[in-house]
């Protein structure tokens, strides 16, 4: 039979009636597909391991968090296999080591470079339901690594393109992918369809359905993945491969609050600055969002980069040593900035949905700071204080949620 890869999150599982649930779903799928589980820690049980470690340590070694946060997916793996037992399925629970998910040796953010799969194979051909933590693998040099925030997405993909699977299926605690976050928006749409390529943009831009290196590795190896609410039997949205030629318009919009923006200012201008700052910064793991300068004269420039909130410290600290080296004597920090991203295929280049969008938010007297664009995005920089006021204006604008 085809391979369909499952994979639940840590709501999907809070409690044992809840893993009771998942196992009546998987037990539905299973009479017609083999069927290969993932599954995350349950609700709150990482956040909760992590506190500890800082109660007793203000700086955890890396490699010791990977060792304490990964006994959140075995003590899953376990329970769910049990509720499996007793609804007579022979399920058999595997941690990420066991089934041969190799990474690079980066510790709390690691990625796969191979899945070996020969115990899931073997399980699958004596009929067996393979379950399997999520967010964690083995290195090379034989440690326990993890995959970062989202990272049982991500295994949920990686194994589904290593056993050819025909489908995954992602249960969470939404009905699907929506026009924005149906919790902070509730008048938005369900998308039913949605293209690899959009899902990828809104993952990137902020969107927590569906982790971005998940999104990528179900586009490059053509997987398709249902979302569903795991709190009912309401269809999802299906994320696949979409043909046909539409005139480009917005799909959905996203956004993120937790960025940091920090400014070098009066950087001398060196060739070489731009790219040791970059180099300094990506080689320490910071996931830039974006960076610019502007002119403050004929030999200097503000240099300035926006980042996740919670690297902030090792942001400011990288650049406080580069200011050094570089003699520069002042550097601002600001925590009042968001992100909110327009997404849909060909908008980036669509004269009319750019002016479209300028000329709403104008209208709502929003101010932008900085905008960049892509193919699938229009992606505004603005003040807190700005977005609910842009996103619902937006909303409306381009008929993304029910009317009143």
């Amino acid at each position: 039979m085809a391979v369909t890869v499952v994979k639940f999150g840590g709501t999907s599982l809070a409690t044992p009636t809840l893993i009771v649930q998942a196992a009546k779903k998987v037990l539905r799928m299973s009479k017609n597909n083999d069927v290969v589980v993932v599954v995350s820690a349950m609700a709150k049980t990482t956040d909760d391991l992590f506190t500890i470690s800082k109660r007793i340590t203000s700086q955890p070694k890396a490699r010791e968090i990977d060792m304490l946060l990964t006994a959140g997916e075995r003590i899953s793996v376990a329970l769910l296999s049990m509720a499996l037992g007793e609804l007579n399925l022979e399920a058999v629970s595997y941690t990420g080591s066991q089934v041969g998910i190799i990474t690079d040796n980066r510790h709390t953010d690691a990625r796969i470079l191979e899945i070996k799969g020969d115990r899931i194979k073997k399980a699958l051909a004596e009929h067996k339901i393979p379950v399997v933590c999520g967010f964690q693998g083995v290195s090379l040099e034989k440690e326990i690594t993890t995959l970062g925030r989202g990272g049982s997405d991500t295994t949920a993909l990686a194994l589904g393109a290593a056993l050819n699977a025909q489908k995954c299926v992602i249960y969470t605690d939404v009905d699907g992918v929506y026009t924005e976050d149906p919790h902070r928006f509730p008048r938005v749409k369900k998308i039913s369809r949605i293209s690899y390529d959009e899902m990828l943009e809104l993952s990137c831009c902020g969107a927590q359905i569906l982790h971005p290196r998940a999104s990528s590795i179900a586009s490059r190896f053509n997987i398709p993945v249902e979302i569903r609410n795991s709190f009912n039997n309401k269809s999802g949205t299906l994320i696949t491969y979409l043909e046909g030629i539409e005139s480009p318009r917005p799909k959905a919009i996203t956004h993120s609050e937790d960025l940091y923006l920090v400014t070098l200012v009066q950087v001398p201008k060196r060739p070489h600055y731009l790219s040791q700052i970059v180099t300094e910064l990506t080689n320490s793991g910071v996931h830039l969002k974006f960076f610019f300068h502007g002119v403050a004269d004929a030999q200097r420039f503000d240099l300035s980069f926006i980042t996740p909130l919670d690297e902030k410290n090792r942001v400011s600290a990288i650049l406080r040593k580069m200011m050094k080296m570089f003699r520069v004597t002042r550097m601002k920090e600001s925590t009042d900035i968001c992100s909110l991203s327009v997404i849909g295929r060909g908008i980036g280049s669509e004269n009319k949905t750019l002016a479209a969008i300028f000329n709403t938010l104008s209208h709502k007297k929003v101010h932008i700071e900085v905008v960049t664009t892509s193919e699938l995005s229009v992606n505004i920089f603005l003040k807190k204080r700005y977005l609910n006021k842009a996103i619902n204006a937006l909303l409306t604008k381009f008929h993304l949620q029910k009317k009143p």
